[in-house]
């Protein structure tokens, strides 16, 4: 496995040309953008995006799931995400037999968590948020899932978050680096997101993080961690305890399984990581795999865990997974702010009254 890093490290510099590319096509699409020759539309309701600037690994859904948590009890919450390697296409309103075939892993866990938001898939957001109006206009506040990219839209809070091991200001573009478009791109920010911090990451740190970001004016930086819920069944959605020291065959399919390993480590299980590719969707032969790898584990005090993005897949299989009669369990992750929880609770607040306001008296209410 080393001399294939090895290898693969050698061969990376070759990619720098492709960047180079790459990093000129995103540009220039930019800035068509930005000098007005393509232009996005704006929607008269509260628009927030959240997004970033790498290929996946940020934690955009747990902090999607924190806004709804935030906002669900004030507003009429609708989220609209492209659907990722669902196997549908175009304007979807899920419904409450929706799976995660038809809308994908992510909106799936957000129709699970949060029955009472209006979740929605849509590749192209232009199209999508007007039909999503018309099938529901007493809607709010719309969430948009991945779109820093999706320029054809201009939310109204720009949300841009960034992974604390591999923030932006240190990486490149693809395929050289993980970089959807250049660096300078985190301008059309408002606010930035420090995801997947430690818990103890130092004021001094925080600091010299900010002064590397170089925010705007106009731009709020936070420093955000994520924090291990207690698991609960795949099956019945009853809490569960993890009696210790349990050993832990982990299933992730999501693209940074690591920080859940430790956490489990850190608490005592021994963990055997099982791990395929981000949003993958399971086979008979990897439901096969994920059996015949529990069965050989040597302990009788073994148990199955996987995470909810992974859940809201497996659960096509759930006639199947329930066949086997072994303890199965979810591990949720929330999003905890290290500092300034409030100041970013009432900027996403007063940013959605004040467009509520202005829309208010633009259109004469």
């Amino acid at each position: 496995m080393s001399l294939v890093s090895d290898i693969l490290r050698l061969l990376k510099p070759l990619l720098y040309p492709f960047s180079l590319l790459y990093g000129l096509v995103v540009w220039l699409r930019n800035k068509l953008y930005d000098v007005g020759l393509l232009s996005g539309v704006r929607f008269s309701l509260p628009v927030i995006s959240v997004g970033n600037l790498s290929v996946g690994g940020t934690g955009k859904t747990p902090h999607i799931e924190y806004l709804l948590r935030l906002l669900q009890y004030e507003y009429r919450v609708a989220t609209m995400s492209r659907g990722y390697k669902r196997k549908s296409h175009g304007f979807i309103l899920a419904g409450k037999d929706s799976s995660a075939l038809e809308i994908g892993d992510e909106p799936a866990q957000f129709l699970y968590k949060f029955p009472e938001t209006a979740v929605s898939v849509c590749e192209d957001r232009m199209t999508g948020i007007p039909e999503l109006l018309s099938r529901r206009p007493d809607t709010d506040v719309i969430l948009l899932d991945d779109a820093f990219q999706h320029r054809s839209v201009k939310p109204g809070l720009n949300i841009l978050i960034t992974d604390y091991s591999r923030p932006f200001y240190k990486d490149f573009i693809l395929p050289f680096g993980r970089l959807r478009e250049g660096r300078s791109a985190y301008r059309r920010a408002d606010i930035i997101i420090v995801s997947k911090c430690p818990f103890a990451l130092p004021e001094s740190d925080q600091k010299e993080i900010i002064a590397h970001i170089a925010p705007l004016e106009h731009q709020q930086v936070f420093f955000t961690g994520l924090a291990y819920g207690s698991p609960y069944d795949f099956f019945t959605g009853a809490p569960m305890l993890l009696k210790e020291p349990q050993h832990v065959l982990l299933v992730c399919g999501i693209a940074r399984p690591e920080p859940l390993v430790q956490f489990l480590q850190e608490s005592g299980h021994s963990v055997h990581l099982l791990s395929y590719p981000d949003h993958h969707y399971f086979s008979d032969q990897d439901i096969e795999e994920i059996k015949t790898t529990y069965n050989n584990l040597s302990a009788n005090n073994r148990v199955l865990i996987t995470t909810e993005k992974d859940a809201a897949r497996l659960a096509l299989r759930k006639e199947q997974l329930s066949t086997w009669a072994i303890p199965f369990y979810v591990v949720p992750v929330q999003v905890t702010f290290l500092r300034d929880k409030d100041r970013f609770d009432n900027s996403v607040v007063q940013y959605i009254r004040q467009e509520q306001t202005e829309n208010d008296n633009f259109f004469g209410n």
